[in-house]
Parts: structure tokens; sequence; C-alpha cells
């Protein structure tokens, strides 16, 4: 009586945290698309330049985010599938995949705290370059780049040790920034990034919180089915013809 208490509450709590499971994969997907097709981050990533690292980091962050929730919903659909069934084979499935997302996003939260400096040194490298390309020459294209980026990010120019940087941010920069004196494009860059990183940190330790949890019912439900069929099974006998 109490293993079967005891399954019927995991299965309870397993539906629940299946459910919390596939919407925080939902949510990892839509940002990862937000991210991945924003305006703010698509600037930098097009921008065609031989030593663009953002680019790298950009593309790996959106595959890695898509295949990421997709396991998170798979393994959701399985602990969901093997709760209704009591299926040994769905649940340690459902373990495999918890399993499989938890080796995810652990070194992606550590990524996230120890190289976070890298997407923000990288999005300004790409300003950097472009900007001074503008201020050595007067190429058009790369003066429509540099305009969309204060634009976007509403900045007007950097300080530039050249001091020459007046006629290229009277060229490239809102009239609004110009008169208000626009903030430096550098420091603007890493306060969105810093802003939009410590955003996906939220979403990112729920889920780890919510993966282990999940591993945790799965294999005590594991266990549960494979007692209770035991059980099920113990003091009956087959008699057969001789």
């Amino acid at each position: 009586m109490g293993l079967r208490c005891g399954m019927r509450t995991t299965k309870c709590q397993l539906l629940v945290t299946s459910l919390c499971i596939m919407l925080l994969g939902l949510s990892i997907a839509t940002l990862s698309t937000v991210t991945h097709y924003g305006l703010h981050f698509t600037l930098f990533s097009n921008i065609s330049l031989e030593n663009n690292a953002y680019r790298v980091i950009h593309h790996t962050a959106f595959y890695f985010g898509i295949c990421l929730s997709m396991t998170l919903i798979l393994a959701a659909l399985l602990s969901s599938a093997a709760t209704v069934r009591e299926s040994q084979c769905l649940t340690a499935m459902g373990f495999f995949c918890f399993a499989l997302a938890f080796m995810g996003l652990v070194p992606a939260a550590c990524w996230r705290y120890t190289h976070s400096t890298e997407v923000e040194e990288s999005m300004m490298d790409v300003y950097d370059l472009v900007y001074e390309e503008v201020r050595r020459n007067a190429s058009t294209f790369r003066r429509h780049e540099l305009t969309a980026i204060h634009e976007t990010f509403l900045c007007c120019g950097k300080q530039s040790p050249f001091g020459d940087t007046a006629n290229i941010e009277h060229k490239t920069c809102p009239s609004s920034q110009l008169r208000d004196a626009g903030q430096d494009c550098l420091q603007e860059i890493r306060g969105f990034l810093k802003k939009h990183m410590d955003f996906i940190s939220i979403p990112l330790g729920i889920t780890i919180g919510f993966t282990v949890y999940g591993m945790i019912l799965t294999s005590f439900l594991w266990f549960s089915i494979h007692f209770s069929s035991n059980l099920d099974r113990k003091g009956k006998y087959i008699l057969r013809e001789r």
C-alpha cells in the first residue's frame, strides 16, 4: 500500500514537472530564435569581416539553444507517457533525456559565468573595426553599417585617441543623438549585453533545477514500477499439465 501511494505521488509530481520543463524548453527555443534573428545581434553577425569572431558565437548559441530545447521537450513528453503507461522503458528514456539536457545545461551555465566577456568583446571588436574603416576611408558600405548600429543602439560614436571623430559622427549618428551628445556606443553595447545575459541566466538556472528534479523523479518512478511489478507477481503460481 505504501509503495502504491508513493508511486501515485511521484507520478503527480512528475506530470507537473514535465509540464514545467516543456514550457521551459519552449521558452529557451523562443529566446534562442529571438536572439538569433534580433536586430541588435544580426547587425554584427552580418557584417562581412574576415575576423568576425561574433558570427561563430552567434550561430553556435542558436543551434545549441534549439538542440537543448528539443531535448527538454522530448524528456517531458517521454516522462509524461511513462507516467501514464507506467512503462519502465519510457521512464528510462525520459531519465536519459533529462541527463543529456543536464550535461548541456551545466557547461552552458559555466560558460555564461566564465566566458561572458567573450561575446561582449567580440561585438565591440566588430564595432571598432567598422568604425576605424569608416574613419580611414569614405566607404559607403561601411558607413551604412555604422549608421545602422548607431540607430539601433541609439548611440553615437566612441572616444577615439585620434580625436578626429566629429566628421564621422556627423555622418553616421542619428540627429537626436547629435543634439543630445549621444552615448558612447561601446558603453551601450556593453550595457545591452549585460542585461541580455542576466536575463538568460534566469531561465537557465530554473531549467537546471527542474532537470535535476526530473531525473530524481524518473529514477524513483523506475524503481517503483520495477518493485511494484515484482510484488504483483509474488505468490502467484502457474499450474502446468504434465
